[in-house]
């Protein structure tokens, strides 16, 4: 995927932080620790959002219309 440069405003203790992990070698540079730690946060904040919206459904009712979608489904396949 193509990369874009962007500028942004970090506390001074961060960067300090930032820059001992990339001397330490876990990371290659900077652009590429911050890109990490940017997918991680990111993808945290989805899972929880999908958690979120799971949490919202009824279990019962979905249970309901699964299995009537199955019954229906059941007599519609072929035989092999």
């Amino acid at each position: 995927m193509p990369k874009q440069k962007v500028a942004v405003t970090i506390e001074k203790d961060l960067i300090i932080r930032l820059d001992r992990i990339v001397s330490e070698g876990k990371y290659a540079s900077r652009s590429s620790a911050v890109e990490d730690a940017v997918i991680e946060r990111l993808t945290k904040l989805e899972r929880s959002r999908l958690a979120e919206e799971s949490a919202k459904l009824d279990p019962s009712f979905e249970q309901t219309l699964a299995d009537e979608g199955l019954a229906g489904d059941l007599s519609e396949w072929p035989e092999y």
